[in-house]
């Protein structure tokens, strides 16, 4: 079967540029304007609509297993596939934990087929408890890349040097490919009895915070033992404008340091916990507008690699419950991509560069996934209309839960096509996996 994309504006080497697009099978066969087109390809009209290469998120939680009333791994990759995601990394904070083998093995079976590629990131430590390394050569040599205890960062600073050391020899059994170390940088010591941002709002509403200084002390400590063992590490949901700042420091010193933002790190304040909502509630907390310039200012410049949703679903009525008491998380799958297009102000080719390319290169599918739009590449693709305007409502989104910040909230820009290994994975906007 073949595709014929007719017609749309595509992100290519020269910019952004009107181009049609031939798939044949799971790869792109033909770039240009007059192509001859098979009899039997499925032509899409994509005229005033934006082809990109499929997005890539790289910090996202489909629960399963063991959480399967809040998201699975079939809903949750139908809900990336509707944001124009091709593939998604997903955490280790599952029950049972993504720590050996046999689980990697299970998640892996558990996402042939869905609307996505799924990639399971594994535990650093055994139960993400931060005292017994996992296997990790062995997960290596399965394909895991990305190694992190997200939801906890690694306390002990000498485990954290251990699991830096024993990274960087596992090279010889991914034949050069990197292994990177991701993590949730959080004190907890610091941060433990908070539940948003320590500052203003949090002493206006009587709430016990969490300071910026528990993320930042371990991003602090983390680059100093990368600069000791040259391990590769990836600083997850950066939130403050002093993160942003010691990222910078480290690049410019040359170490292996890269980093993600979230959109609702960019887009919401600790404002936004005025009416003591809990679906405002995240981890680490949404902070000041200083902060969310600074995150900003890191996606413009380069300082921040990436841009991931940390969609993190949770069943309905567990956000019923008081801010002190709900689960932190929020959805963030479906209304990325309009956020970053619209919210930031950057260039097309920079939004590609932050959602699909550098991404991408961090979880190791350089290969396949964040390619330029050219003859030979695979066929990962969004098709979207940047202008169709569109309003959130959890209700409709494909997740099992309704999570969202931006209830209610009209946003630009639409995901109408979602292409993966060369099938259309979502149609007109509607998922047909």
């Amino acid at each position: 079967m073949s595709t014929f994309l007719h017609g749309g504006s595509i992100v290519g080497p020269n910019g952004v540029e009107t181009a049609d697009v031939l798939i044949t099978g799971n790869s792109i066969v033909a770039v240009g304007t007059n192509l001859p087109v098979p009899a039997s390809a499925r032509t899409i009209d994509s005229t005033g609509m934006v082809i990109l290469p499929g997005l890539v998120d790289i910090h996202s939680h489909l629960r399963e297993p063991g959480n399967e009333e809040a998201e699975t791994i079939q809903t949750g990759a139908r809900g990336a596939a509707l944001g124009g995601f091709t593939a998604v990394v997903a955490m280790p904070n599952t029950n049972p934990t993504i720590d050996s083998p046999s689980v990697v093995r299970d998640v892996l079976a558990l996402a042939e087929g869905v609307a996505c590629e799924v990639l399971p990131a594994a535990a650093m430590t055994v139960g993400r408890k931060g005292e017994l390394l996992t296997p990790m050569g062995e997960l290596a040599a399965m394909g895991v890349r990305i190694f992190t205890d997200d939801g906890s960062g690694v306390q002990n600073p000498a485990m954290m040097r251990s699991i830096m050391e024993y990274a960087t020899g596992l090279e010889a059994i991914t034949d050069g490919e990197p292994i990177v170390l991701a993590q949730h940088c959080d004190v907890t010591a610091l941060s433990d009895r908070g539940h948003m941002h320590e500052g203003e709002w949090s002493t206006r509403l009587g709430m016990a915070g969490q300071p910026v200084i528990a993320e930042t002390l371990m991003m602090q400590r983390d680059v100093a033992l990368a600069e000791l063992t040259g391990a590769r590490i990836h600083f997850q949901h950066v939130s403050s404008a002093h993160g942003v700042e010691i990222i910078r420091s480290a690049k410019a010193s040359g170490l292996a340091v890269t980093a993600e933002a979230t959109t609702h790190h960019f887009t919401l304040t600790d404002a936004a916990c005025a009416g003591y909502d809990p679906v405002f509630k995240v981890h680490p907390p949404l902070r000041t507008s200083d902060d969310v310039a600074a995150i900003r200012e890191g996606l413009a410049d380069g300082t921040i690699d990436a841009i991931a949703t940390d969609h993190a679903p949770h069943e309905p009525h567990t956000k019923e419950f008081s801010f002190d008491h709900a689960p932190p998380g929020m959805l963030g799958f479906e209304t990325a991509l309009s956020l970053a297009l619209h919210e930031l102000g950057l260039p097309l080719e920079r939004i590609v560069e932050l959602m699909s390319v550098r991404p991408a290169e961090i979880a190791g599918i350089g290969d396949r996934h964040g390619r330029l739009i050219e003859t030979g590449n695979r066929a990962n693709l969004a098709i979207v209309d940047v202008d169709e305007t569109w309003t959130v409502a959890g209700t409709a989104m494909a997740s099992r839960s309704q999570n969202t910040p931006y209830e209610g909230r009209e946003l630009k820009g639409k995901v109408k096509y979602t292409i993966v290994e060369g099938e259309i994975t979502v149609d007109q906007g509607v998922a047909t996996r």
